[in-house]
């Protein structure tokens, strides 16, 4: 329970206390970190499948299924995002990108980032929904699993953290790889299985959709430890955002 509550008290704002902050708890929080994306992806789907059953429309649907997460997290994950983006927009060395992401406002690179990964979300949801409020439901939960895995495997051992400090070196080499890995494994299976019911071809788009997700993470995490020598609480979120928005892409394509 104590991981659950660090995975729900941390990526999320419900009202769940985090009763232990040590490196047994980051653990046991980051392997249910894709439990915490399912919740938030079930919410962003039940609403945005209710407006779009209702008659509301998919672009409506589609925005309401953007902004649920966002509000459940306070913009969290998009925050990083943005900050993330700043960084490595700079071109700075590792120390001085670092100080910029510290930063409370927002550089250009966060603005445009922040702006064409939320119309990307909306785009493909938007598309999902008009192919039904099931569709789209769907792709949005496949997409909170997903970008929280991405935050399961950045937490692995051999990741190292970019400062000391804050919630990324909290996290980061605190997964033992195989314990990842099968966590990764899990949610492919799962989210693949959901597709059982729409035949073969909705197996391997939701699976592909999870692989995805993952592979775009790991790009822009290979980058992040490159550019500031680690992981960073603004990176997790970035990760996150980056994953969810891949395999929200991949689930778009052929349809």
């Amino acid at each position: 329970m104590d991981g659950i509550r660090f995975a729900f008290g941390t990526l999320t704002v419900l009202p769940v206390r985090v009763r232990r902050w040590d490196r047994g708890a980051a653990r046991a929080g980051m392997l249910w970190a894709p439990l915490a994306g399912l919740v938030l992806g079930l919410g962003a789907g039940a609403l945005g499948g209710a407006l779009s059953a209702l008659g509301a429309g998919a672009l409506l649907a589609a925005v309401a299924s953007t902004a649920v997460p966002a509000v459940l997290t306070r913009g969290l994950h998009l925050d990083g995002l943005a900050d993330t983006a700043d960084g490595l927009g700079s071109g700075k060395p590792a120390a001085e990108a670092l100080a910029i992401m510290k930063r409370s406002d927002i550089g250009p690179f966060g603005v445009v980032t922040l702006l064409l990964v939320l119309l990307a979300q909306v785009a493909v949801l938007d598309r999902l929904y008009g192919l039904g409020w099931a569709e789209g439901a769907l792709g949005a939960a496949v997409a909170g699993v997903t970008g929280r895995l991405a935050l399961t495997l950045a937490a692995r051992r051999g990741v190292p953290a970019a400062r000391p400090e804050g919630l990324g070196a909290a996290v980061a080499g605190t997964v033992p790889p195989a314990e990842a890995y099968g966590v990764g494994a899990l949610c492919l299976l799962a989210c693949a299985a959901a597709g059982l019911g729409e035949g073969p071809g909705a197996v391997v788009r939701l699976g592909a959709a999870v692989l995805g997700g993952a592979a775009g993470a790991a790009v822009l995490l290979r980058h992040c430890v490159r550019r500031f020598g680690g992981v960073t609480g603004d990176v997790f979120g970035g990760l996150e955002e980056t994953a969810a928005t891949a395999a929200l892409v991949v689930l778009a394509l052929g349809r």
